[in-house]
């Protein structure tokens, strides 16, 4: 554990000093690093670093990669707080983007960040020996399903559509598919992409990475709607409870406090199964741990 530890600050510490490079300056650029550098977990960049390095390659390989999710996940966090969505006042501890910078300046600030995800992938640097260009290119277009209609847009077009009505858990399960799975997939397949750089990699190595984050994606959902109940809302970042007091259908519940905490430990069980699958040159051990971790998250 104290091994997985070190791995994820080291990483996290390389995200966090890539990221802060971008966006210098005042004006709209401002707010868009207001909250891109607001913390969090770089659970996304990581994902795509460490995928890269199962793959075969090195986190550097896989960095811009990350940083471009992480840029399109913080877009989509500016809109999701908006007074038209969740209408939210906190986001990880501090005001929110529109409650600094007013409505009209954070709605630009995130389509500034989401247009500055594709040119951050488009444009990563590399020692690339064979099918560089491929590799972007793939990566792009992975993030760019994950963005739209058939991914984190659309889920979210769901999740508004019916906003104060009861949801079944297999409608809840494919609108969070979409909303928190889609970028986590593509996190860890554009790492898997980043490697095709340098070397070949076996295609299995693809499917056990959508495997995984699917799985992950919805044990962190989960999770997520559980500390919306039983959170700590300094530790949290945001006020508990905000779910049921908008009236929306959560797992909680669906399903109760226990049920949930068994689903939390079947689909970690999943991600880590799924990693089996993949024909990785390198170690699969972090992400396992990062899978466990994520299960027992206290914000």
């Amino acid at each position: 554990m104290e091994q997985f530890a070190q791995q994820m600050e080291t990483a996290r510490r390389m995200v966090e000093a890539r990221l802060a490079r971008f966006f210098p300056g005042d004006g709209l650029a401002e707010a868009m690093r207001y909250s891109l550098m607001a913390g969090g977990k770089r659970i996304r960049p990581i994902l795509a670093m460490k995928f890269c390095e199962a793959a075969g390659g090195t986190p550097e390989e896989a960095l811009d990669f990350g940083c471009g999710v992480e840029m399109l996940h913080t877009y989509s966090l500016i809109h999701d707080d908006l007074p038209c969505m969740d209408d939210d006042d906190l986001r990880r501890g501090r005001p929110t983007n529109h409650k600094v910078y007013g409505e009209c300046v954070a709605t630009l600030a995130g389509d500034a960040l989401q247009a500055a995800a594709f040119e951050t992938v488009l444009s990563a640097g590399g020692e690339w020996r064979h099918g560089g260009g491929a590799a972007k290119a793939m990566a792009a277009r992975i993030l760019a399903e994950a963005a739209g209609e058939r991914g984190m847009c659309g889920g979210q077009y769901w999740d508004t559509l019916g906003d104060g009505q009861p949801h079944t858990e297999t409608e809840l399960t494919e609108i969070n598919d979409k909303k928190t799975g889609a970028l986590l997939r593509a996190a860890c397949m554009m790492g898997v992409a980043a490697s095709l750089g340098r070397r070949f990699v076996d295609d299995s190595c693809m499917e056990a990475a959508r495997e995984y984050a699917t799985n992950l994606g919805l044990a962190f959902q989960i999770r997520d709607d559980m500390l919306d109940v039983i959170g700590d809302a300094g530790a949290f970042g945001k006020p508990i409870g905000s779910d049921a007091s908008n009236g929306k259908t959560t797992y909680v519940t669906l399903l109760g406090l226990e049920e949930c905490k068994r689903r939390v430990l079947d689909y970690t069980a999943g991600a880590k199964a799924a990693l089996e699958k993949g024909k990785w040159p390198g170690g699969t051990e972090f992400l396992a741990a990062l899978a466990d971790s994520l299960a027992n998250r206290e914000k």
